[in-house]
């Protein structure tokens, strides 16, 4: 099952709207690991390092000293709270343009901050990995899933 999700993750973007099925879909998996927010950004920090280096107070430290810090815990919740946001909006016509609004401002924000395409994808690869070990997890939850980071990461990548 975790190889044909990296399959499905290093597939081009299609920007597909979700149908409110497959909304719901991510939302029922999303809702399930949302009150993980610290466990959600070791998570992602541990399988790439790399990605830890971009955060200034996060540089150089060991994730162990780290993760129970009041920055560190703040910083998950403003991740996790986003893509919440976002996960809201999501199988919604009318909402789509608030979603495009929202992730072109993150592209433009971690564009600035020298974020690469390969740090996103190691991003989206840790934040899937996690979900689908933390919450009720099949193919159409997969499919669901992939289809709505394609959409969000088409945006993303046409703004880097």
């Amino acid at each position: 099952m975790k190889f044909l999700i990296v399959l499905a993750l290093i597939g081009a973007a299609a920007a597909t709207p979700l149908t409110a099925d497959q909304a719901a879909l991510v939302q029922g998996a999303w809702s399930k690991v949302k009150t993980s927010e610290v466990e959600i950004l070791a998570a992602v920090f541990s399988a790439y390092p790399d990605i830890q280096a971009k955060f200034p107070k996060f540089a150089g430290k060991e994730l162990s000293a780290i993760k129970g810090s009041a920055d560190f815990a703040l910083h998950a919740t403003r991740i996790v709270s986003f893509i919440s946001e976002v996960i809201s909006l999501a199988g919604n016509s009318a909402t789509a343009p608030a979603i495009e609004t929202l992730v072109t401002e993150l592209a433009n924000n971690h564009k600035n901050r020298g974020v690469t395409k390969d740090q996103f994808n190691e991003f989206r690869t840790a934040l899937t990995n996690y979900v689908s070990s933390n919450a009720p997890w099949g193919d159409n939850v997969a499919s669901a899933w992939n289809q709505a980071l394609d959409n969000v990461y088409a945006t993303i990548f046409s703004k880097l």
